[in-house]
């Protein structure tokens, strides 16, 4: 079961008219009501009546819900707030009656904070059906004392909510609750315009990775700032406006994007990934270390050797966070976070900037590693161990003999272990969109380890760029 929040209008009269109406995308068949915010009677003196002529007249049910937003203090201006629920499609077999789609969606609305008692009237709101899987929800965002409910963060509540009772009568529970976790995807003006210009990806995705690169192998903001530029990437810092000695944010951008003008898109940290603006940087390193002066010059058995400390680091991190799940689940996180940092050095180091299967697999890594709506939890000895070995992966550089690479492959799978037990941490959390991050990044490392492509495109990747030959390109909604 799914419930969408459509978008806010001014017009309780029209809504009202398209959902009796024939329908548009649909037949819309024996509209009628099924719930309402007055419960005390029958919904028969609510229902739209059918004039002589045969249409029906909305006039008295749009006068009820619009009328405590004609006496209320200052009302919106826009004041309808409309949402349907819809069963999955394997439920669909299953018939409800109406007072079984009424008890849900009242349910829903009641945890939402729609539907409230008798001893707090609250809003004014109707639920409607004209088809056997769905339910249209209507209702005026004025209380009836005349107070406006600005139903701030109502589609993750209502999902939460729909889940809940989904889970009540044992249907699909569709969409679990939204975590706040994935990174913002390209706006469809960028994929278009990186399309007509012949990009493989969009600069925000492509500035992700290398900034993800950079961090992964940076122990401090200078470092971090130097090896973007030594990547190529345009660099601008925000300094406080009391003491200009202080950076208090940084924007990147790609030397080849730019507007019409001729200037750079910049996109600060912030707007590439939750966890990734400046403060939230710093807390992630803990305490900074010096730079080196250089990159050092290592032997191939030196490579081979700083690969095999990783894999035992990766295997201790999988015990640490199955000991620290239940009892210091801060410690856990702060170990997963290092996990991907680790990960995505590996990464760079075996197929560098371009776009391969490990590539894909980091991608889906963080999004299992990262803590909800961008935390950054305290450093622990343990992620401090592997924080150290993502840059001294990141120093050994790149891969390229059968030693070090067999080597690598042995990390992969260690890396593929602990995907395992953090799908396991984000289950017992009820964090599903994570979970199967963390199983779709397991199943890639695997792949990647034993040496074939995926067989399957991999779930929360960035947005490809389509192809304009194909279907015209549109791109998927949102999925946060």
């Amino acid at each position: 079961m799914i419930t969408r929040v459509h978008r806010r209008g001014s017009r309780v009269g029209g809504l009202l008219r398209y959902l009796w109406g024939p329908g548009k995308a649909e037949e819309h068949v024996n509209p009628r009501l099924v719930a309402a915010w007055d419960g005390a009677g029958p919904l028969t003196y609510l229902e739209p009546k059918v004039t002589a002529s045969g249409k029906r007249d909305f006039r008295a049910l749009t006068a009820l819900l619009e009328q405590p937003v004609r006496a209320g203090d200052r009302p919106p201006n826009k004041f309808v707030w409309h949402a349907s629920m819809r069963l999955a499609p394997e439920d669909r077999r299953r018939t409800f009656s109406d007072s079984t789609w009424a008890s849900m969606a009242e349910q829903m609305l009641t945890e939402v904070g729609v539907a409230t008692s008798a001893i707090d009237p609250g809003l004014r709101w109707i639920v409607m059906r004209h088809a056997d899987d769905h339910v249209h929800i209507v209702a005026t965002l004025v209380r009836e004392d005349g107070r406006t409910n600005w139903m701030r963060n109502d589609y993750p509540r209502c999902v939460t909510a729909t889940d809940n009772v989904a889970h009540r009568y044992n249907l699909r529970r569709r969409v679990p609750p939204a975590d706040r976790t994935a990174h913002r995807r390209p706006h469809p003006v960028e994929v278009s315009k990186a399309r007509r210009v012949g990009r493989a990806q969009t600069p925000r995705d492509e500035l992700r990775w290398r900034v993800r690169t950079a961090v992964a192998a940076a122990g401090s903001e200078e470092e971090f700032f130097a090896r973007l530029r030594e990547a190529g990437v345009l660099v601008r810092l925000r300094r406080s406006s009391t003491d200009a000695r202080q950076i208090t944010g940084y924007a990147v951008a790609l030397p080849g994007a730019r507007t019409a003008g001729g200037q750079p898109v910049y996109f600060g940290g912030g707007r590439l990934a939750p966890d990734m603006s400046l403060p939230r940087l710093r807390l992630r390193w803990g305490i900074p270390t010096l730079p080196p002066a250089a990159a050092p010059t290592v032997s191939r058995s030196e490579r081979v050797e700083a690969l095999r400390q990783a894999a035992k680091a990766a295997a201790a991190a999988a015990a640490d966070i199955r000991r620290a799940a239940r009892t210091e689940p801060a410690r856990a996180q702060a170990t997963a976070v290092a996990a991907a940092d680790l990960l995505t050095s590996l990464a760079y180091a075996m197929e560098g900037h371009r776009r391969g299967p490990l590539h894909r697999a980091v991608e889906v890594f963080d999004r299992a590693a990262r803590d909800l709506y961008g935390r950054i939890r305290r450093s622990t000895n343990r992620s401090q161990e592997m924080r150290a070995m993502s840059r001294l992966v990141a120093l050994m550089g790149r891969i390229s003999g059968d030693d070090d690479a067999i080597a690598a492959l042995a990390l992969v799978l260690d890396l593929a272990r602990l995907a395992d037990t953090l799908e396991q941490l984000r289950r017992a959390q009820q964090r599903l969109h994570q979970a199967e991050a963390a199983r779709a990044a397991a199943d890639a490392l695997r792949v990647v380890a034993g040496g074939r492509q995926p067989a399957v495109t991999l779930p929360l990747t960035p947005t490809p760029i389509p192809d304009p030959t194909v279907g015209g390109g549109r791109r998927a909604g949102r999925g946060r």
